[in-house]
C-alpha cells in the first residue's frame, strides 16, 4: 500500500541545512531556536506531542539514516535507557549544560568575559570554529549564543546518530529532552 506523502515528510532536509549553515556561518545557530521552541508550544496547546510525531527533522533525519539507508543494526534500546530515571537524568543534565550555555552567553553581554569561538562536542571538547564568525553590527554575546546553541544541538545529534547506529533508527526520541519536556507538559495538562 503506497502512503500519500505530505510536506512534512521531508522535513528530514533541515538537519543537515541547519549544520551546514552553521558551519559557514555560526549566527545561523538561532534558527535553531525554532525547534527548540516549537515542541514546547504546541505541547502547551492542543496539538501535545504532534512535533515529536510528525515534525521533528531530526527524528525523521535519523529513520531515514538508520532506516532507508540501513545505518543501524535496528536493536531494541536498553531498558535503562527507557526508565524514567534515565530520561529525567538527561534532562536535567541537558538543561544545566544548557544553562552554563546562557551563563556563559550573559558574561560576554555584559563585558566580563570575550567571545569564545569554539564549538563544544560533547560538553567537553573544544573545536575551534571561528572560520564561521565574521563579526557583526551585534554585540559579541550574539555570537556567543549562537556558539553555545551550536554546540548544544551539534552534541545531541551526534548522541543521536551513535545511539541510532547502536539500535534502532529514532532511539534518541526514547530520551530526546525535548520530548521530555513535552510529554511532561503533556502530564501536567492533563492533570
Amino acid at each position: 500500500m503506497n502512503q500519500q506523502k505530505h510536506w512534512y515528510d521531508y522535513l528530514f532536509i533541515v538537519t543537515p541545512i541547519y549544520f551546514g549553515l552553521g558551519f559557514f556561518n555560526i549566527l545561523f545557530a538561532w534558527v535553531g531556536l525554532i525547534f527548540f521552541l516549537t515542541p514546547l508550544i504546541l505541547a502547551c496547546t492542543n496539538w501535545n506531542k504532534i512535533y515529536c510525531n510528525r515534525f521533528c527533522d531530526r527524528g525523521q533525519f535519523f529513520a531515514l539514516l538508520g532506516g532507508r539507508f540501513g545505518l543501524s543494526r535496528k536493536k531494541d534500546i536498553p531498558k535503562w535507557m527507557r526508565s524514567k530515571a534515565f530520561r529525567y537524568g538527561f534532562l536535567v543534565f541537558f538543561l544545566v549544560m544548557f544553562l552554563v550555555m546562557l551563563w556563559n552567553t550573559c558574561l560576554v553581554f555584559a563585558g566580563a568575559r570575550d567571545l569564545t569561538q569554539v564549538v563544544k562536542l560533547l560538553w567537553t571538547f573544544k573545536v575551534p570554529w571561528h572560520f564561521a564568525y565574521h563579526g557583526t553590527l551585534f554585540s559579541p554575546g550574539v555570537a556567543q549564543f549562537a556558539f553555545g546553541f551550536y554546540s548544544v544541538m551539534l552534541t545531541s545529534t551526534i548522541i543521536g546518530l551513535v545511539v541510532m547506529a547502536l539500535f534502532k533508527p529514532r532511539s534518541w526520541c526514547v530520551f530526546c529532552p525535548m520530548g521530555t519536556m513535552t510529554q511532561l507538559i503533556c502530564k501536567a495538562k492533563a492533570r
